[in-house]
């Protein structure tokens, strides 16, 4: 669940609390140029107060006088599909014909909700299954790798952190680059076994691990929704980190360094237990070449790198 997310799940659980109606609408399907991804969703308040987007605002306004007139009467769950004519993809401004097909709760609980934004808040996966027939939902733990699925009797969402970057070294780069993770739905790691930075990286939604690099990685257990990034400019820290990285299924792994530094860190790590193949997966110097000098401009530039290597687009340097 991303940051936007998260705060339609607060917003929801506050107002069902304040004694308001509220429905729920989730994506679950997409065809053509749909704005906004499966899983999104969207809180609509009786009075029309709304939360989140299904659409960037093509529809919305749409939903919002159905939820009022309509569906908030109800009590299960009701599909709705937008653009489905070329007419109506044109109506309500769904790009490139796009069509979305939406679930709308009229009867979210509070209880289960509650439950959820403690479970996403500590950073715990969840899954959360909705019975179409009844409108129930109920929740259990989830994994990284779990996809949503929804059929004609139940919708399954995994809400939380499914994607992780590891950060080696906690100076202020790695404090930025934390940062801009968090906001994009990472769960954040910084591993560092120097003495003189572990205060620095005292926070509540890092965790910060004290230790060698290498050895860190390997008690993670590095998957393919893991990124790796080394940014201490210390061999020492980083090519040992990075050898276990490369060796792993992380999607990305970058370091930070020039041109030529990295063209050497290249070769050194040739001399390990490493495939010319594997070293070819190294993302260095990290980042887009924006022109960034500062740390927060350099952060931006990383994740912008990861971002788009989570989602296949190739990335000119």
């Amino acid at each position: 669940m991303n940051s936007t997310d998260l705060s339609v799940l607060k917003s929801a659980v506050d107002w069902l609390k304040a004694g308001h109606p509220v429905a729920i609408a989730t994506v679950v399907q997409t065809w053509g140029s749909a704005p906004r991804p499966v899983g999104s969703w969207l809180a609509i308040r009786q009075d029309g107060q709304v939360a989140g987007s299904v659409s960037g605002g093509c529809v919305e306004d749409d939903l919002i006088r159905r939820v009022q007139t309509e569906i908030l009467t109800r009590n299960i769950p009701e599909m709705v599909v937008y653009g489905v004519s070329q007419q109506e993809a044109a109506r309500f401004g769904i790009p490139c014909g796009g069509t979305l097909r939406l679930l709308i709760e009229p009867k979210p609980e509070l209880a289960v909700l509650e439950k959820l934004l403690n479970a996403i808040s500590s950073q715990q996966i969840t899954l959360r299954s909705v019975d179409l027939l009844t409108g129930k939902s109920t929740l259990e733990d989830g994994d990284r790798n779990d996809l949503f699925f929804c059929n004609e009797k139940v919708m399954r969402t995994t809400y939380g952190p499914r994607w992780r970057m590891v950060l080696i070294g906690a100076g202020q780069l790695s404090l930025y680059t934390a940062d801009f993770a968090l906001a994009s739905d990472f769960e954040v790691i910084v591993i560092d076994p120097r003495e003189e930075y572990a205060e620095g990286i005292a926070r509540n939604d890092v965790a910060f691990i004290k230790g060698m690099p290498d050895d860190v990685l390997l008690e993670l257990g590095i998957d393919a929704h893991t990124a790796v990034i080394a940014l201490t400019h210390d061999p020492k820290l980083d090519d040992m980190a990075l050898m276990e990285a490369l060796k792993s299924p992380a999607f990305y792994v970058g370091a930070l360094g020039s041109k030529i530094n990295t063209q050497k860190r290249k070769e050194r790590l040739l001399e390990f237990d490493v495939t010319k193949a594997q070293v070819d997966k190294l993302h260095g110097p990290v980042g887009l070449h924006i022109g960034a000098l500062t740390p927060p401009e350099i952060a931006v530039s990383i994740m912008a790198e990861v971002i788009a290597v989570k989602y296949g687009i190739a990335s000119p340097k």
